[in-house]
């Protein structure tokens, strides 16, 4: 169980958000406090869990504490929602539709003996707060990072905050993952996971070794992306960053993420803009693509056994447990398939003797489909996804008087690459979300300034913060 530092670190954290707008500018103030949140706090089941709220953890804490503060200082700004139709629809029902899911809900569920309750008013106003939380990042980087500068911003941040965190991730790769432990008091997860090729797994303060490597990878990504445009005398010292950076995420050991850094590299340094965008919604396209075909039964999963085996029979597997888990909470999903489960598990398969829960969910988009239908599924991933739309939309009609930031190729890459590791994995975190609303606030900028006319000046880019 967690220890009284891991509560006082949650506790106290707000003071450092505090602290931090009094430092830094808006836009930067929002980046950091999200990101050492993430990279810094304890995972669950260190949380405030108050009554008729839903759990106030890492994710949630830093960016209700920079929405309070922003608020209080700046006053209230512009719609909090996205400008587009689209985006105020998706928004509306991410945020809203839980509570349809609680009205079809009202039963309790049984399996065998064992029985889950079934919701109510209480659960409505909990799991609506909880998505309001879940993307708030969004909302807020979607008003204060719409500058060019700002996405440079992000992609320094993260490749600074990859710098800092190899120091732990070293430790671990050679001690063991240890340092929640020696911190918080508790391992977050099962220690078998961080067992690989002879060696150890990197988890420091965060869910898992996947999520490690693939923040990781989200740096070296950046680390390349920052080298290339820059034109000052630090371009060589962000090439070593990217260099040392790609050797800390081989020894962290996961072969996904080494997988996307091998895919991404290439295309940050080679292409230009308009071709890695082009290339985003492409990934997007899949990452929203496999969900509806598995739905239908379209995805030719004995191919991709047989290939799977052809490679590594431990990955083959791994690939048929998720496969046959997949099928089975598919078809618990279709017995409520619009709105879904809701909360409580009541979207998992449970032992009718000890009530235990006998199914997986590892894929983000499994998870969500069963408590929330197709409609949140929609929701969620088309508020991830319908940035890097709007992105490619201002890319293509951009004219040659319009300046547009480069850091949008990378950072659109990024999110769609997250959104295809949702896929096997739940790796939706705040820095997702940041990522979304910064994109979808650019590309508002953009297109505001295109309407405008060339004779608008950009706004003005910020030095880096080297």
């Amino acid at each position: 169980m967690p220890n009284s530092i891991a509560f006082l670190a949650l506790a106290v954290f707000p003071v450092v958000v505090v602290a931090l707008y009094r430092r830094l500018p808006a836009d930067r103030a929002l980046i950091w406090s999200l990101l050492l949140g993430y990279l810094f706090l304890p995972e669950p089941p260190a949380v405030f869990d108050l009554p008729l709220m839903p759990p106030f953890n890492k994710h949630n804490i830093p960016v209700l504490a920079a929405f309070m503060v922003a608020h209080s200082r700046y006053g209230k700004q512009e719609s909090i929602l996205p400008q587009s139709g689209v985006g105020k629809l998706l928004m509306l029902t991410f945020i809203f539709s839980p509570i349809i899911t609680v009205v079809a809900n009202h039963e309790p569920v049984f399996f065998g003996r064992v029985g889950l309750p079934g919701l109510g008013a209480k659960d409505a106003v909990a799991l609506t707060l909880q998505q309001f939380l879940l993307v708030l990042p969004f909302l807020m980087a979607r008003q204060h990072l719409q500058s060019g500068g700002a996405l440079r911003d992000i992609a320094m941040a993260l490749m600074i905050g990859g710098l800092v965190y190899s120091l732990l991730m070293l430790v671990e790769i050679r001690l063991s993952p240890q340092v929640n432990q020696w911190v918080y008091g508790y391992f977050q997860h099962s220690f078998v996971q961080t067992l690989r090729f002879g060696g150890y797994r990197p988890m420091v303060f965060l869910y898992h070794g996947i999520w490690v490597a693939f923040f990781t990878m989200s740096a070296v990504v950046s680390a390349y992306a920052l080298w290339r445009y820059e034109e000052g005398g630090a371009k060589w010292k962000l090439f070593f960053a990217a260099l040392y950076l790609t050797a800390i995420l081989v020894l962290a050991k996961s072969l996904g993420s080494l997988v996307f850094m091998v895919l991404l590299v290439p295309m940050v340094v080679l292409l230009s803009t308009r071709q890695q965008v082009r290339i985003a919604i492409v990934i997007a396209s899949l990452a929203l693509a496999y969900p509806i075909l598995k739905g239908a039964d379209l995805v030719p999963q004995e191919k991709l056994l047989a290939q799977a085996a052809s490679i590594d029979p431990q990955r083959a597997g791994s690939l048929q447990f998720r496969f046959d888990n997949e099928n089975i909470l598919l078809d618990r999903a279709y017995i409520k398939p619009i709105f879904g489960w809701g909360s409580w598990g009541r979207n998992h398969i449970l032992d009718p003797i000890n009530g235990n829960i006998v199914t997986v969910t590892d894929g983000r988009w499994i998870i969500v489909i069963g408590v929330y239908g197709w409609v949140g599924f929609i929701a969620e991933f088309g508020l991830l996804l319908l940035p890097i739309l709007l992105v490619g939309r201002e890319v293509k009609f951009a004219t040659p008087a319009l300046v547009i930031s480069p850091m949008i190729g990378p950072l659109s890459l990024l999110l769609a690459i997250n959104a295809l590791d949702m896929l096997p994995n739940a790796t939706l975190t705040p820095l997702t979300w940041l990522l979304a609303g910064a994109l979808t606030g650019y590309a508002e900028n953009l297109r505001s300034r295109r309407l405008r006319g060339p004779e608008q000046a950009p706004s003005p880019r910020r030095k880096p913060m080297m």
